[in-house]
């Protein structure tokens, strides 16, 4: 009897491990920076994830981010295949992210960010609320690069980012880290689960003097979350709360000669540049499965943000007093229909208010002079979308999808007296499909085609002209190779365009939040990723993309630009790294990334700029079973790098120069 037992385990795990093998490669999702063998099929209850989504889908575990020394949360995407980092280095405005050959200027903001699945971009696009993380905290960043994801509509014009946070378990961790420029943080995570209930709390602290002068920061975080699951396991509901306050000065812009010579430096006018910043993310959700097919997701939301800012670009500009003050509140809900293993239907619709102001003064060292302007503004969104998950013959899989989306709302500002209605944009309609072919057990091909729109953001939404603005549409395409030679390699070849009709882009410093024409637009590039695990104990990725934003039909006002390439956009970003596990309780890491140089405006003039390779190095040595010593090197060669931008003349802020820091993880 013990014989039969064994062996009817063993034909099951062999055809189980067979099943996954076969369902791993029906889908184009790559785990990133550690080679271990995760099951990656579909769920079989709840919405359909970003794996289904069949596009550029990267994982990045908690063990590339739990322990990583960052000021600033979107300093975590620089593993991340294709990401590219726009880093400003100023205060509370440290820096974006963004990809598929979009720069992160804040002109045009086509990443649509989720914290747990909510919605948390501001109303440019921009990603405040990624501020509010702790690596600590934070237990997966999940990308999906492309136009083919239906799910979201507002600012989903690249591709998502989805970062999840802690949830469930009876774990404690803590982490408490000293380094370079006075760098001083605090991080605490406690779950607790018992019963029915789960509870989960972070607290989160950093406080530094900065690499340059007159560039201190600090910021804290606090969040909960209350969950509940029914006895039946079929409902489950919850609260999550998270509060961040943010205090930080600016170091500002160097000219050319100063940057390279005193890179450490901040001009004397930028002594009281700087600004506060406070957001308060809230949600409750309710799961619930009605019964083996049918099963029904909500989320409803509040998003607040207060941004008080202090600038000054130059001796011969007068220092500019700039706030944001938001407050969105929205509903997702989504019902997935499982007939069968071989078909899966889902619909979701999706509504947010916002209630927004965005004045602006000038100042005299923090003083209030004049008002330049009051915007106030309603903008509301809503949208529907249908998708499908069909597997007409073993080893296909067809995903079609459709979504409308309609904006509406209403500007005014006291302070100039006018008043204007929403941009007549009409029902935006976006069709996707995508399909995965299983050539085998080692690789699958994979293609999809879509369609995504930009609408004007701010002032630049409204109707201040006769003239009507149409929602640009972009239409893309991908196509590539999800292979795993082995079992020590796997990766993805992609290739990918993106056509933008009638892109806009915002004017960052006009006073009135207007916006130019670029024209019609296209990105295109190919992307490399490969897993390696290179021994028993040693795990090496590689990520290396090529891409390139032109203008191929122009703004007649600036016909000059016709073939130009957009501006700050690098023609390569790339990254690496490699862990080695020494011994039982030593772990050794490097890892590096890097992008090429980009043009400062669509003229093309003038040399290109920011091209960078950075080095890190880490080692982690385990005392005993609840308490690790670490290390990070961080710019280990100390190399110069910098963010520029253009006005009268370029403007330059460095990047860290060599930074040391040595941390204490607890297991609580």
């Amino acid at each position: 009897m013990h014989k039969v037992i064994m062996k009817h385990a063993l034909v099951c795990a062999v055809l189980g491990s067979a099943v996954a093998t076969v369902q791993a490669q029906e889908e184009s999702t790559l785990m990133l920076g550690k080679m271990e063998r995760v099951e990656i099929s579909a769920q079989r209850t709840g919405p359909l994830s970003a794996r289904n989504v069949l596009s550029s889908v990267d994982v990045l575990g908690p063990q590339l981010l739990q322990d990583q020394q960052v000021q600033h949360a979107w300093e975590l995407f620089a593993r991340a295949p294709g990401v590219m980092l726009t880093q400003f280095r100023q205060g509370n405005e440290s820096g974006k992210l963004s990809f598929r050959g979009f720069n992160g200027e804040g002109e045009v903001n086509a990443v649509k960010l989720l914290i747990d699945g909510i919605p948390a971009n501001d109303n440019a696009g921009g990603m405040p609320f990624l501020d509010m993380l702790f690596p600590l905290e934070i237990t997966g960043i999940e990308i999906v690069r492309g136009t083919n994801d239906p799910r979201y509509g507002l600012h989903n014009i690249a591709g998502n980012a989805n970062v999840t946070t802690r949830s469930g378990g009876n774990e404690g961790q803590a982490r408490i880290s000293y380094g370079s420029f006075g760098t001083r943080e605090v991080q605490v995570a406690q779950g607790i689960e018992h019963g029915n209930w789960s509870q989960n709390y972070f607290l989160g602290y950093v406080d530094s003097n900065g690499y340059r002068d007159n560039s201190a920061f600090k910021k804290y975080t606090v969040s909960g979350k209350w969950f509940y699951t029914s006895d039946d396991g079929r409902t489950r509901s919850g609260l999550s709360v998270r509060h961040t306050e943010g205090d930080g000065d600016e170091a500002g812009y160097l000219e050319a000669r100063d940057a390279r010579s005193h890179p450490t430096s901040a001009y004397d006018y930028a002594s009281s540049t700087g600004g506060n910043r406070a957001m308060t993310q809230a949600s409750v959700q309710l799961d619930h499965k009605v019964d083996g097919a049918w099963s029904l997701a909500t989320k409803a939301y509040v998003n607040t943000v207060r941004d008080q800012r202090w600038l000054r670009y130059a001796v011969t500009a007068s220092q500019q007093e700039r706030m944001i003050d938001e407050r969105h509140v929205g509903l997702i809900a989504s019902a997935t229909y499982r007939p069968s293993a071989l078909l899966a239907l889902e619909t979701g619709v999706s509504a947010e208010h916002q209630n927004d102001r965005s004045p602006r003064y000038n100042t005299v060292d923090q003083v209030r002079v004049a008002a330049m302007r009051d915007q106030r503004f309603r903008f509301d969104t809503y949208g529907a979308y249908v998708q499908a998950v069909w597997q007409p013959v073993a080893g296909l899989k067809v995903i079609p999808g459709y979504r409308v989306d309609q904006v509406d709302g209403s500007f005014n500002d006291p302070s100039k007296g006018v008043r204007y209605a929403i941009e007549d944009y009409g029902l935006i309609r976006q069709p996707k499909l995508s399909a995965v072919y299983a050539l085998g057990e080692g690789a699958s091909v994979y293609g999809n085609w879509g369609r995504t729109f930009q609408v004007g953001a701010g002032a630049a939404a409204y109707r201040s002209t006769a003239a009507s603005l149409r929602p640009s549409i972009n239409e893309g395409w991908e196509g590539g190779v999800k292979f795993a030679a082995s079992e020590w390699l796997d990766g993805r070849v992609a290739l990918w365009r993106q056509d933008a009709s009638g892109e806009v882009k915002r004017r960052l410093n006009d006073p009135a939040g207007g916006s130019d024409n670029l024209g019609r637009t296209r990105r295109q590039g190919a992307d490399l990723q490969l897993n390696a695990r290179t021994s028993a104990s040693g795990n090496a990725w590689l990520s290396y993309s090529l891409q390139r934003s032109r203008i191929i039909e122009p703004d007649p006002a600036a016909p000059a630009t016709l073939g130009k390439q957009i501006d700050h956009v690098p023609r390569t970003l790339y990254s690496a790294g490699y862990d080695w596990q020494v011994a039982a309780a030593l772990k050794v890491s490097a890892w590096a990334s890097g992008q090429g140089g980009y043009f400062l405006t669509t003229a093309n003039t003038g040399n290109t700029w920011g091209a960078y390779t950075l080095l890190n190095l880490g080692a982690s040595y385990r005392v005993s079973p609840q308490v690790t010593i670490e290390v990070q090197v961080k710019n280990l060669a100390n190399r110069y790098y910098e963010y520029v931008w253009q006005n009268d003349q370029t403007r330059h802020a460095p990047g860290d120069g060599r930074a040391i820091y040595l941390a204490a993880a607890f297991t609580l």
